[in-house]
């Protein structure tokens, strides 16, 4: 039993932490945008992070205004506007 408990534990911890470690990409259809949200970004309501933007070739600090499925809201202090981000 306490192998089980273990292996429950163990697996959730790895799961958790391995989810910050790899990019995700996405797609911002109202800009015709790719983007990348590098390793390392929490991607949380109300955290800021960081995307790269290949519409520019530059790096854009977001901050998070919520996730419904697979789209991401952000909030872009650069154009002051908000987009809608469908990641993969």
């Amino acid at each position: 039993m306490k192998n089980i408990t273990l292996t429950i534990i163990l697996g959730s911890v790895l799961s958790l932490t391995s989810s910050n470690t790899i990019a995700w990409d996405g797609y911002d259809y109202n800009t015709g945008s790719y983007i990348e949200i590098g390793s390392g970004n929490l991607v949380r309501s109300g955290n800021e992070i960081e995307i790269y933007d290949y519409n520019d070739g530059s790096y854009k600090d977001v901050e998070v205004q919520g996730m419904s499925g697979n789209e991401l809201e952000v909030y872009d202090y650069d154009t002051g506007e908000y987009r809608y981000l469908d990641m993969d």
